[in-house]
């Protein structure tokens, strides 16, 4: 080890923080065995866990570097150390154990090697640096997403390992157009992204359009799809999501199919997918595993809870503060010993109520899970029944946010819930000032902005503006799935048709 301790030559410090700092490749591996050690210390600052390995070979010095911390040291063992004690000066071993290791001449290219688990060996006299793929590898076992759970169907999620993930889709998917394209984000934490498409069936321009806005992206940390979001999507503005988050094989697979585009990161199971539509956010993999006319009920139950969830709450505001009159005269007297004794208007104990909700179930999220569901539901009982009791909220008004609180929920997509929990506000101020007008005025304002957003240039509300009948046979209501003969034409896939438009073994008998 006597040539590590050996003074510096061809690199100062100035030149070295330049290339630290840069991500320009090119800095090619130096002759001297001293000046590649050197460099490799000192670009990760002597770092504790950097280890390194001196031996011979064939008489010429050579150096082992990786980070203990990120290489899995039996994997190193096995693919290294075992076959080196093996080896003597007169085997063939140099082409045995160091000359099949993949090699690079770009130092650039070798620290970002290791800081992805990569062992590199540094001999002496040779510009180039041998690599071993020696990466830990500490995931989860594959199972069911807690939030997307189904009735029938694959039980399958992803994990965190972007390669794992891909295997399971190129699994799914045995097909050659199937396209991936790797990426890097963040300038510190250097982050593997995959884009995801099928060649032939999803538009070009779409995805050069993905392409560009993720590489747009500088910021110094992406972590997870949820942190790069906002610097691709359309409009950071609307409270609607525009993209659908999922952590579900099949989800991702049938979507890829129809022409949309995956984008997968690494240390993550949530995969985006692009272009979307509004009524994808209610569409759920049982829908395809149970018969037509249930999915289609279901589907739509889901649909009017969106609306249930959003004008429930306003709907009281507005009748009991402006048009007790439409209520049946058998519901008026009970309505009113109810509300008199309220000491504030409708708006205040529905805003009580609301953020009340919000707070158990923030709480719920929070808590250990062996008690958070217990102390959600015993705390929603405990309050709701002192709250009544001490005449601060009528019942009535526990019944509306109940339902309220449960349609809400409803939706497969957690993102689409929260957008749901965040309008009801705006619309419960609208009916506070203005009655039915209000709610009317914000409806109006609701649907224009749907009819007007975009995602990746693809309409948000469609098939609904624009318009298209044949769409509507998987949006609103599911068709039988031998009548879908063709796909979604919002996100204008290359390859419309998807599978014959009749079941040909009827024709036959």
């Amino acid at each position: 080890m006597g040539f590590f301790k050996q003074k510096r030559r061809g690199i100062n410090q100035h030149n070295m923080k330049q290339l630290q700092n840069s991500d320009s490749v090119g800095t090619k591996v130096f002759s001297s065995i001293r000046d590649n050690v050197n460099y490799i210390k000192d670009f990760f600052y002597h770092s504790h866990d950097l280890m390194t390995y001196q031996f011979k070979f064939k008489e010429k010095e050579c150096v082992v570097f990786y980070f203990e911390t990120l290489v899995d040291p039996d994997r190193l063992e096995q693919k290294f150390f075992v076959p080196l004690a093996q080896c003597t000066n007169d085997d063939i071993g140099d082409s045995l154990i160091l000359e099949h290791f993949p090699k690079s001449i770009d130092l650039h290219e070798i620290t970002k090697k290791m800081l992805q688990g990569f062992s590199i060996i540094i001999k002496d006299g040779e510009q180039h640096v041998l690599l071993i793929d020696t990466a830990s590898t500490n995931e989860r076992s594959l199972e069911e997403p807690q939030n997307e759970k189904v009735v029938r169907g694959s039980h399958l999620g992803f994990v965190e390992n972007i390669s794992t993930n891909l295997n399971l889709l190129r699994k799914s998917i045995k097909n050659q157009n199937l396209f991936i394209e790797y990426l890097t984000l963040g300038e510190i934490t250097n982050e593997k992204i995959a884009i995801v498409h099928m060649k032939g069936i999803a538009n070009e321009e779409v995805v050069k359009k993905v392409q560009k806005r993720i590489k747009s992206i500088s910021s110094d940390m992406i972590f997870s799809p949820g942190y790069f979001e906002e610097f691709i999507e359309d409009s950071t503005a609307s409270p609607f999501p525009q993209m659908l988050n999922t952590e579900r094989l099949d989800r991702v697979a049938a979507n890829l199919i129809e022409g949309r585009i995956a984008i997968f990161v690494d240390g993550s199971p949530t995969v985006l997918i692009v272009p979307i539509n509004f009524f994808s956010f209610y569409q759920s993999p049982d829908d395809y595993n149970s018969r037509a006319y249930i999915g289609t009920f279901i589907r739509v139950i889901r649909l009017c809870s969106f609306v249930l969830a959003i004008t429930l709450p306003a709907l009281y505001i507005a009748v009991i503060g402006f048009h007790f009159e439409v209520l049946p005269e058998e519901l008026v007297l009970t309505v009113r010993g109810a509300v008199d004794k309220i000491p504030y208007p409708p708006l205040i104990e529905a805003l009580i109520m609301e953020l009340t909700i919000e707070l158990i179930r923030e709480a719920g999220i929070r808590l250990p899970s062996a008690i958070g569901p217990t102390i959600s539901i015993v705390g929603g009982l405990v309050i709701g029944d002192a709250i009544v009791k001490a005449g601060l909220v009528s019942n009535t008004m526990i019944v509306v946010v109940a339902t309220t609180a449960i349609a809400s929920y409803v939706v497969p997509s957690n993102e689409m819930s929260a957008a749901v929990r965040i309008l009801r506000f705006p619309m419960m101020m609208a009916a506070a000032t203005f009655g039915f007008l209000g709610i009317v005025f914000g409806v109006m304002a609701l649907l224009i902005h749907l009819c007007k957003l975009e995602s990746f240039g693809s309409p948000y509300f469609a098939p609904m503006a624009p318009f298209r009948w044949k769409d509507l046979k998987d949006s609103i209501v599911r068709m039988p799935v031998w009548k879908m003969n063709s796909r979604p034409l919002d996100h204008q896939p290359e390859k419309v048709q998807q599978q014959s438009e009749s079941r040909e073994w009827e024709e036959n008998e």
